[in-house]
């Protein structure tokens, strides 16, 4: 594990830098997304394979960033059961922060019956239910979701580190997530998924991506993953999971771990 994380470190720093400036172009705010599940080895083996066709994103000289995300669905688990059954149009009402620069921002993520995600969001100063409401939090979610902040409740955080990349032509962002821990607000489980990797490219549409041949290489398949569902899953075994068993399997066998519903 240790040299696993030297190596991502060693490779992600031989990356040249940019800036939050620089990316303002990079929005993707209606934007496909594909997500890979890998672990930490084959991580360190893509960033060596990236060099020369991608930047890494710098705030602060930090290539690491640090975030917080809690969900909020009703007491149904309204979002929850739409992903699981297979909805679309399916939403998501989370409230994330950055931890490194303290930014707080309520979103509501939709992804429409072609597999395109748009997001919108508002700031607000944190967590708390009350402080989001005044800051216009129901009006918002309401609008979007039809469901306002006294119908809501927070039900899972997360806890992860990110590297985000963005390729030479500016076209795509590659986040990177790794480190996270889960924590259910109504069974007070906590869970960790070690070595687990979750890499997730955005891009407009379908153009062309350099990093799909480094993870074909690689032997990376795309793969689905949820954190609001699997953090769910792991961490509460009331819900309806039936979706979710085969992907639990796979977490297993990169994470390093055993999850078992």
């Amino acid at each position: 594990m240790i040299d696993n994380d030297r190596n991502i470190q060693h490779w992600l720093e031989q990356l040249p830098p940019i800036s939050l400036d620089e990316m303002s172009g990079i929005k993707l705010m209606n934007r496909t997304d594909t997500k890979f599940v890998t672990n930490k080895q084959k991580l360190a083996q893509l960033l060596e394979l990236a060099q020369g066709q991608y930047y890494a994103q710098q705030i602060d000289d930090a290539r690491i960033a640090n975030y917080r995300t809690v969900y909020w669905d009703t007491p149904e688990y309204r979002f929850f059961l739409e992903h699981h059954n297979g909805r679309a149009p399916r939403q998501k009402i989370r409230v994330r922060t950055y931890v490194d620069s303290g930014l707080t921002f309520l979103e509501v993520k939709t992804k429409n019956n072609h597999g395109r995600t748009k997001k919108k969001r508002i700031t607000v100063p944190d967590h708390d239910r009350a402080v989001i409401i005044k800051a216009g939090g129901s009006e918002f979610t309401q609008k979007l979701t039809g469901e306002t902040f006294d119908d809501i409740n927070p039900t899972v955080q997360n806890r992860f580190q990110r590297i985000t990349l963005v390729n030479n032509g500016k076209t795509e962002r590659l986040t990177i997530d790794f480190n996270v821990q889960f924590h259910n607000f109504e069974t007070e489980t906590d869970v960790g998924t070690g070595e687990l990797v979750i890499i997730e490219l955005k891009r407009d549409g379908n153009v062309y991506s350099p990093v799909l041949e480094i993870l074909r290489r690689l032997r990376i398949k795309p793969s689905g993953f949820s954190k609001y569902c699997i953090g769910s899953v792991m961490t509460n075994d009331h819900l309806k999971n039936n979706l979710f068993k085969e992907k639990l399997v796979r977490i297993s066998k990169y994470s390093g771990e055993r999850f078992v519903v």
